[in-house]
C-alpha cells in the first residue's frame, strides 16, 4: 500500500505481516510469533550493522519493548517494519552510548572473497554475497550512508519509512542510500573474481532509490 513498488523484496510478506500484527494485537500469541519470524531477520541484520556481536542482545531488548507497546501500534505491515526498526535503533544507540563505541559489524572484511559474476545493480551485488560479508562492507561506509542502506536493503523499508526511522527528510535518505550503494558496488566490483565490475552504477543510481533530491 503506497510503496511505489519499492523495495520489491519486502512488498510480498507485508500483507501477511499486517494480518499477523492485527491478530497479535488481539492477544493471538501464534500470530505474534509469525510477525516476529517475518521481521526478525531484517531487524537483526540492521542491528548487526550498528552494534556487531551484540545484535542479538539488543534485538531481545527491542522485542521486549515491541511486545509491551504492541497495543499502541497503528498501521499496516510496512508500518510495523518501520516501527520496530525505530525501536531497535533507539535500543542500539542506547547500547552504543553505554559502550562508548562506534558502530561496526562483527564480520571481518578479510573474509570478503569472490563475486560470482557481473551485476546490474548494487542491490543485486549485495544479494550475491553473504549477509556477514555485506554487513562488513556496509559498516565501513559513513554512518548516514550505512544506516540508509541497512534500512532500505536489509530491513526492506521504502524511502519515506527509512526517513521516519532516521528522523531525516526522504530526499536526504535517498541521497545517502544512493551514495552508499554506489560505493558498495564499486568496492564489490573491485574485489570481484576476475575483476568483474558491478554494471549500471557509474552514470545512474538504482531505480528503486529515485532521484538524489
Amino acid at each position: 500500500m503506497g510503496h511505489g513498488g519499492e523495495p520489491r523484496r519486502a512488498q510480498a510478506p507485508d500483507g501477511e505481516l499486517g494480518t499477523a500484527v492485527a491478530r497479535a494485537q488481539q492477544g493471538d500469541e501464534i500470530a505474534f510469533a509469525a510477525a516476529y519470524r517475518l521481521v526478525q531477520p531484517g531487524l537483526l541484520g540492521y542491528l548487526r550493522g550498528l552494534v556487531g556481536d551484540d545484535a542479538e542482545d539488543v534485538a531481545a531488548e527491542a522485542w521486549l519493548e515491541i511486545a509491551r507497546d504492541l497495543g499502541r501500534f497503528r498501521g499496516d505491515g510496512a508500518g510495523f517494519r518501520g516501527w520496530t526498526a525505530t525501536i531497535a535503533r533507539h535500543r542500539a544507540l542506547d547500547h552504543l552510548r553505554r559502550q562508548r563505541a562506534r558502530p561496526r559489524a562483527a564480520a571481518l572484511e578479510q573474509d570478503m572473497l569472490e563475486l560470482p559474476s557481473t551485476h546490474s545493480t548494487p542491490e543485486q551485488a549485495l544479494e550475491s554475497i553473504s549477509t556477514e560479508h555485506a554487513l562488513a562492507l556496509i559498516a565501513d561506509l559513513p554512518r548516514d550512508q550505512a544506516e540508509a542502506v541497512l534500512l532500505r536493503v536489509v530491513v526492506g523499508l521504502d524511502g519515506p519509512a527509512a526517513a521516519r526511522v532516521l528522523g531525516k527528510r526522504p530526499g536526504a535518505v535517498r541521497t545517502s542510500a544512493y551514495r552508499g550503494l554506489r560505493r558498495l558496488a564499486e568496492r564489490l566490483g573491485a574485489r570481484g573474481a576476475n575483476g568483474a565490475k558491478a554494471d549500471g552504477v557509474t552514470d545512474e543510481g538504482p531505480r528503486t532509490l529515485g532521484d538524489s533530491r
